[in-house]
């Protein structure tokens, strides 16, 4: 499993990763819910400057690893991951900074993917009738030699373009549009604070 929280959150204004759920905070918190699907690897990549998001981390069994250039988008930090998880049958992917996610989301992802043709398993983040592949994102489930294939793939969106370009009868998809909610603005964590998501 990896988990990206190597960000810079310069929209934000503030690291994202530190924002607090009920006094944990939000890298913690994925941490700890990813934990609960038992991975034979746990990988968290952390931007350069990660001192005290490294430390929020303390008390959890994982590997760390530090993405140099984060500027260059969620495909670096996939590179980094790489090396360490490129050799799983499946890889589950999770960003740091969706407040709405929940352990029963990741177990669906996994036992979704294990059932797909692909294997694979992506997060429908609007649902209903104008639903499109356009909507499906993180977390997901992708194969493990898939991040051995990023050096030949342009672009910096990860495997966002790869899952979408699947046969939709291939691959599970979760039907979870509170996630579409993710921490990059202040209006962004406006929101989530009037959801009751985030700490005020």
């Amino acid at each position: 499993m990896v988990v990206l929280a190597a960000g810079a959150s310069a929209r934000l204004g503030q690291p994202k990763q530190l924002l607090r759920i009920d006094g944990e905070t939000l890298l913690h918190r994925v941490v700890r819910l990813a934990r609960s699907t038992n991975p034979a690897a746990l990988v968290v990549v952390l931007p350069p400057d990660a001192n005290a998001i490294g430390e929020a981390l303390g008390d959890q069994a994982l590997t760390m690893v530090i993405n140099p250039e984060p500027q260059r988008g969620m495909r670096s930090s996939l590179e980094v991951a790489a090396p360490l998880v490129a050799g799983f049958a499946r890889v589950l992917v999770v960003t740091c900074d969706q407040p709405a996610l929940e352990a029963a989301h990741l177990h669906a992802l996994l036992r979704g993917a294990c059932n797909a043709l692909s294997g694979c398993a992506g997060t429908r983040l609007s649902v209903g009738a104008d639903a499109d592949a356009g909507t499906v994102g993180v977390p997901a489930v992708v194969p493990g030699h898939w991040f051995g294939d990023l050096a030949g793939r342009s672009g910096d969106s990860g495997f966002r373009a790869r899952l979408r370009a699947l046969d939709p009868a291939s691959v599970y998809l979760l039907d979870a549009p509170a996630l579409a909610l993710d921490i990059d603005t202040p209006d962004n964590l406006r929101a989530a604070q009037s959801l009751g998501l985030i700490d005020a």
